[in-house]
């Protein structure tokens, strides 16, 4: 029954793929998808021969390592992220979800030790919370890292490069350089094949900037072989939604029936993509590298987005979940 049920959902998920890959719900049929095996192997563990209590003690004792584990790598790289980047508050994610994460484990740990009312009670409504933010977060992972390697086979009208800041208001950072040299190669390769597009830099001027990123960025290219008559520049976006929607505009107004390629850098591949599709944007997201240390804080601050952008469900389901845990905590004889 079980393993059916997962065909069929694993079916509909690459019809839903095929049809747009730039949904969300993609991301959480995957992960629908990906825990229905375990759960089967849960289920049915009392008809084998291994008893139902050492298996779930065996989870759990692996899920409390793994955690533990990924605490202790989060904060690393937290430290390493503070001291090459700075203090911001997007720097500190990293630091301050691995130090969430040590917590959650001792509030566990805590409550089941020494059996307090009030810990088991705020233990039974952090664990479903816990559960389905985690669920959405590995969706959302398992998902960036799947849409981050779909091909794309077809000849593309434009390029866009999302802007991201300037060093010193007026030089290109490593980090969009590697979009800007992305962008480059999908350019140079379609060339090649007689028919190359339009290279759109977007990004405004913020307030530490000498000149809109829009102009580096073209500038940055026109150095490295790019004719100058091949780019189009975009320079009043501060957001990435600005950015796709002023490039939208551009790219309708010289050809209404376009096809584009965005770059961008991979921890925000997916976010782009979703961004993209409710902007009517016509095209797919690629994205470039970024420094190791530099993608765990990114990745975690692109899933808050994620999550924000659909605050209401999402913060409603937490709430459900634990009111629901709470309930039970609290009927639940001791």
């Amino acid at each position: 029954m079980f393993a059916h049920v997962t065909a069929l959902l694993f079916l509909i998920f690459c019809v839903r793929v095929l049809r747009d890959p730039r949904r969300f719900s993609n991301a959480i049929l995957l992960g629908i998808t990906l825990i229905l095996p375990p759960m089967y192997e849960f289920v049915d563990s009392d008809e084998r021969s291994m008893p139902l209590t050492i298996t779930v003690l065996g989870a759990c004792a692996l899920l409390g390592l793994g955690a533990c584990a990924l605490a202790f790598f989060l904060i690393a790289n937290g430290v390493k992220m503070v001291r090459k980047e700075g203090r911001s508050p997007a720097n500190l994610l990293s630091l301050l979800t691995g130090l969430a994460t040590l917590g959650f484990i001792a509030l566990l740990g805590t409550a089941l030790v020494y059996d307090s009312p009030t810990l088991v009670r705020i233990a039974s409504v952090a664990i479903p919370v816990v559960g389905y933010v985690s669920f959405l977060f590995l969706s959302f992972l398992g998902y960036a890292f799947l849409y981050g390697r779909l091909p794309i086979r077809r000849n593309v009208d434009f390029v866009v490069v999302l802007g991201s800041g300037l060093i010193g208001g007026s030089r290109v950072p490593r980090l969009l350089a590697n979009r800007l040299d992305r962008g480059r190669k999908v350019y140079e390769a379609q060339a090649a094949r007689g028919n190359p597009p339009v290279l759109v830099t977007s990004g405004g001027q913020g307030t530490d900037e000498d000149l809109p990123e829009a102009d580096a960025m073209a500038d940055y290219l026109v150095q490295r072989g790019v004719p100058e008559d091949r780019i189009q520049r975009e320079d009043r976006s501060r957001t990435t939604e600005e950015n796709l929607r002023f490039s939208k505009a551009i790219m309708q107004e010289l050809k209404p029936d376009y096809r584009c390629l965005v770059v961008t850098n991979n921890f925000h591949v997916l976010r782009a993509a979703l961004t993209a599709r409710r902007t009517g944007v016509r095209g797919q997201v690629v994205g470039a590298p970024t420094a190791a240390y530099f993608w765990p804080s990114a990745t975690i601050r692109e899933f808050i987005a994620v999550f924000l952008s659909h605050k209401v469900a999402n913060l409603g389901i937490c709430l459900a979940l634990g009111l629901l845990g709470l309930a039970g905590a609290m009927v639940t004889p001791r």
